[in-house]
């Protein structure tokens, strides 16, 4: 398990609160992914400050397509695979929540969309962010959306993988 965290003080009626602030990866019964996680986790509080929110606690579960189906049939009763299944427990303006990946359908999704895996899995992880900053992708309409944020952020300079150019994808 990875932890990167900091801390902020505010001064409320004289008293001194610490709120915790920390993304946090792990992976389930899976090899952990190769990732640069301090600067993923710069980029994600980047992003997150874009859309004028802030990080409170982030846990990335990294897993196999079973475990997400297994996820999928239980908490949400869908039954297929899927590479991201975001749980926002977002305020008003921190973002929380819990974000498995499957590795396997991101693997996959790599290979069908003709992109580089570490791409695709930072295009994951970043979508999950955009989730808990309240973009959606239920409407076609809602995709596009998605879609353009997904790629603003994985381009210069907001990309975390440096000098690499990311493909988009339609």
């Amino acid at each position: 398990m990875y932890l990167c965290c900091e801390f902020e003080f505010l001064i409320f009626s004289g008293c001194i609160i610490t709120l915790y602030m920390a993304i946090i990866y792990q992976s389930d019964e899976i090899k952990f992914p190769k990732i640069k996680r301090r600067e993923i986790s710069n980029w994600i509080k980047s992003i997150a400050a874009s859309h004028n929110k802030k990080i409170g606690e982030i846990t990335y579960i990294f897993c196999s397509d079973e475990k997400i189906l297994e996820i999928n049939k239980k908490y949400l009763h869908h039954d297929y695979y899927t590479d991201i299944i975001t749980f926002d427990y977002s305020g008003e303006d921190i973002i929380s929540g819990d974000l498995f990946i499957s590795l396997d359908t991101v693997h996959s999704n790599a290979e069908k969309f003709n992109t580089d895996y570490t791409e695709e899995l930072c295009r994951v992880i970043i979508h999950g962010i955009l989730h808990l900053c309240g973009f959606n992708d239920k409407t076609a309409e809602d995709e596009k959306v998605m879609r353009e944020k997904e790629n603003e952020a994985l381009h210069p300079p907001l990309n975390p993988l440096k000098g690499t150019l990311v493909s988009e994808r339609p």
